[in-house]
């Protein structure tokens, strides 16, 4: 026997291998600089050397406009999604399965009420994580929930969107929504009720071209998309090139399109200001 087999070999202890959390640090796509995690958090994701403002999920969205312990989210309508049966690499049965388990939610529209300063205000949030927030009939029928739950209540409705357009896998059936959102709105506006909408990074298709830009005050975070068509296709399609800053949130205030750039630090006070002055002249009043 080979006298190196009575040779104990030294335990050599080695620390395990740490996995870096991959929101540590976060790289500005504006500006470049490296943001930590916690103090971009803390800061509403919002860049603090340039402004560039990150996705804000729809959780801390709520969060940031709400007053805390106010919000009351309302279920969505429980009906057949996929009307047509649609196929293409999957079926969009699957996908809203595969959306539904990652999200924990039923679609790409949160709808509720809650308060901002202490005024009443039913909300429907776009989110765009889920499929894009693309418009389907499940974003149809919740915002005409939303809008009844204002009419019901005497509050003012506010809209916050996010979304890539209509969803393909319903067809006919999620343009239909475009119709079926501002019919439901004109009652709003009927009822003498304030139809608020903030416009979020990006806002697109069919979204923008309805109830995205019906809003009696159009806000929008700085430097967001807000178009119908992609500047690549309107440019393939006229010829010609778009001027600089096409379709941004500055290019649209700067040609009266929407009222105001409104930054995520400034938007609960602006709103929270706005209520009041619609609270002295409108049927809803403050919480006590």
């Amino acid at each position: 026997m080979s006298w190196l087999k009575n040779i104990v070999r030294p335990k050599i202890a080695t620390n395990k291998r740490r996995e870096m959390p991959s929101n540590l640090w976060q790289k500005c796509p504006d500006c470049s600089s490296m943001l930590y995690g916690k103090d971009l958090v803390a800061n509403n994701n919002v860049c603090e050397n340039c402004g560039y403002h990150f996705p804000l999920s729809a959780e801390n969205r709520l969060k940031h406009l709400l007053d805390e312990g106010s919000w009351l989210p309302i279920p969505l309508p429980n009906k057949k999604a996929d009307h047509l049966k649609f196929k293409d690499r999957k079926r969009y049965s699957e996908r809203l399965r595969i959306a539904r388990r990652s999200s924990g939610r039923r679609d790409a529209i949160l709808i509720g009420s809650g308060a901002i300063g202490s005024y009443p205000v039913a909300i429907a949030l776009m989110d765009f994580s889920f499929m894009a927030g693309s418009m389907g009939t499940a974003t149809g029928d919740a915002i005409i929930t939303a809008a009844e739950k204002a009419i019901a209540d005497k509050t003012p409705l506010i809209l916050i969107t996010a979304s890539g357009g209509a969803r393909m896998q319903e067809g006919i059936l999620s343009l239909m929504q475009m119709a079926r959102t501002s019919a439901v709105l004109l009652k709003l506006k009927e009822a003498g009720l304030p139809y608020i909408v903030l416009l979020t990074h990006p806002t697109t298709g069919g979204v923008t071209a309805s109830f995205a830009m019906q809003g009696d005050f159009s806000f929008a975070e700085p430097k967001a998309l807000i178009g119908f068509a992609g500047p690549r296709v309107i440019e393939q399609t006229i010829g010609a090139k778009l001027p600089k800053d096409f379709q941004t949130a500055e290019y649209l205030y700067e040609h009266g399109m929407i009222d105001e750039v409104l930054p995520r630090n400034k938007q609960r006070t602006r709103l929270t200001s706005l209520l009041a002055t619609f609270s002295a002249q409108s049927p809803f009043s403050v919480i006590i």
